[in-house]
Parts: C-alpha cells; sequence; structure tokens
C-alpha cells in the first residue's frame, strides 16, 4: 500500500489544530523567532520503523524551511539506542511538532512490529496475516499503511470497497443463500462476496451459494482442517477470531490462505521513541 499524500497532509493538518489550537504557549515565550536548534530521533527498543515520512510531514506543515533527515529506510529492523532521523530547524517549529510526530511514528512502528511478529510466525507456510476494520477512528489509513510495512496484508478499507456478510447481515436476510443472492443482484461483477461462517454446515452453504472467499471465524483448529478441505480451490479461505502469537501457527498448519487479527490495529504496544534537542541558536 502507498500513502496518499494528499489524504496524509489533510490528516495531519487536522492533527495539528487538534494540538495547537491558537499557538504553543510555552514555546512561543521561550524561542526566538531566528532561534535554531538541531534534534535527533531514537529508539528505545528493537522494532520495525514505520512513519518517517508522516513524521517529516508534521514538521514540514509546521514550516516548509525545516531539514528533517531519515537515518534508516522505511521498514527497516532497528536496535535499541539506534538513531532513526534528524530534524534541523527552528526550535519552535521542532518543539512544536515533537509530540504529534513522536506520537505517529510510535503507533505505526508498534503496528508494523507487532504485524512483523506474526508473519514470521507463518513464514513457512502459504498464509498471510491481514488486518481488520477495528482501526482508530481518523487512523485507519495510517494504520493499515503500517500492516503492510510490517509484512502483512490488508483487508478491506471500508464498507464501501468490499462486501462483506457477516452474522448479522445473514440472520437479517434469513440465510446465507438469500444474502448472497440480493447482494449478487446488485453489485458489479468484478466485485467479490465474503461471508463469514462459524459452522461447517455454513461452509457448505456458502460455496453452495458461490461465495469468492469464506471467513471461518472462530472455528477450532479441527474444523478449519476440514473446512480448507472442503472448500479447496473453490473460495478463497480465510481465517478469524481471537487468533493470537500463541496460536497462529497451528492456524496455518491447516492451509488457511489468509488469517485476518484484529489486535494488529486495536491492541498493539507503541514503539518507545524519543527526540532530544540541541541547541544552535544563533
Amino acid at each position: 500500500m502507498e500513502m496518499n499524500n494528499i489524504l496524509l497532509k489533510k490528516q495531519i493538518e487536522k492533527f495539528l489544530i487538534e494540538d495547537l489550537g491558537h499557538g504553543d504557549l510555552s514555546t512561543e515565550y521561550i524561542c526566538d523567532h531566528n532561534h535554531f536548534a538541531e534534534a535527533i530521533i531514537h529508539v528505545k527498543e528493537k522494532g520495525i520503523i514505520c512513519g518517517l515520512d508522516v513524521a517529516e510531514t508534521v514538521f514540514k506543515l509546521i514550516d516548509s524551511d525545516v531539514n528533517f533527515y531519515k537515518l534508516v529506510s522505511e521498514g527497516q529492523f532497528v536496535e535499541s539506542g539506534q538513531v532513526i532521523a534528524k530534524v534541523a530547524g527552528k526550535a519552535s517549529t521542532i518543539l512544536k511538532g515533537e509530540r504529534l510526530a513522536l506520537n505517529l511514528l510510535q503507533r505505526l512502528s508498534g503496528i508494523a512490529t507487532m504485524t512483523y511478529t506474526y508473519q514470521e510466525k507463518i513464514k513457512n507456510y502459504n498464509a498471510f496475516v491481514t488486518d481488520t476494520r477495528k482501526t482508530t477512528p481518523g487512523l485507519r489509513l495510517l494504520e493499515k499503511y503500517a500492516v503492510t510495512v510490517g509484512g502483512g496484508r490488508n483487508h478491506r478499507f471500508g464498507l464501501y470497497d468490499a462486501v462483506m456478510l457477516k452474522d448479522n447481515h445473514i440472520k437479517i436476510a434469513g440465510s446465507i443463500t438469500k444474502a448472497v443472492q440480493k447482494v449478487r443482484e446488485k453489485i458489479p461483477h468484478t466485485m467479490k462476496i465474503e461471508v463469514e461462517v462459524e459452522t461447517l454446515e455454513g461452509v457448505k452453504e456458502a460455496l453452495e451459494a458461490r461465495a469468492d472467499i469464506i471467513m471461518l471465524d472462530n472455528m477450532t483448529i479441527e474444523n478449519l482442517k476440514k473446512a480448507v478441505e472442503i472448500i479447496g480451490d473453490k473460495a478463497i479461505t480465510e481465517a478469524s477470531g481471537g487468533i493470537t502469537l500463541e496460536t497462529i501457527e497451528e492456524v496455518a498448519k491447516t492451509g488457511v490462505k489468509y488469517i485476518s487479527v484484529g489486535a494488529l490495529t486495536h491492541s498493539y504496544k507503541a514503539l518507545d521513541i524519543s527526540l532530544d534537542m540541541f541547541d544552535k541558536k544563533s
């Protein structure tokens, strides 16, 4: 997934308004206009770095003359203590952008690191970790980007770009068959339909209804194996439901193609990253 720079700038502008409001009182009362400084951004624990362009955009939107130097690549694994970027410019710019830049950099790196850890667990299987819509409101674009930097795959971005019939849709429609039929009549022929099932009977009905993707939700390992065998190459398989780092390898062994993990974007731990400034008053 590539970052949409226009959308990114609009989002960060909103974040800056939230944080700066009418101005940074602490900084404006301390810093002279021509007070210049440098800063290093360094990590305090090992992990995957994600969001360097995002952090740079924060500072550039405050002052386009600020210089941001990336010392590592996006998606690079770094060790504790490693300097990942340097910032040079007006001290006021660095101080105003510090917290927002770090907030985003820490969170995106945390997601990328967690995704990498999950994907590494199943690297010997033909399976891929994918995210969900369980994202932070306002941060979905960035969080899903971080998943791809960590080596994971993106599921649908919203309710608008794919059909996914879950248990409540099926209840309203009356059955899996009826739900798929109703949707199939309305959508373009180019769009896939995913159906969530919890039983082997549901798997069979979804296949008969010609679902393109079958999500195997909260199934036991034994039933996952049986479901994958039943489906074969007649539909894309996806496992979901409380899958953890401890259980994901067993899930991958069943032969399922995709494994969706909501925790990637709702239960990640932010990577510990700090910014230290050095005065260069001139």
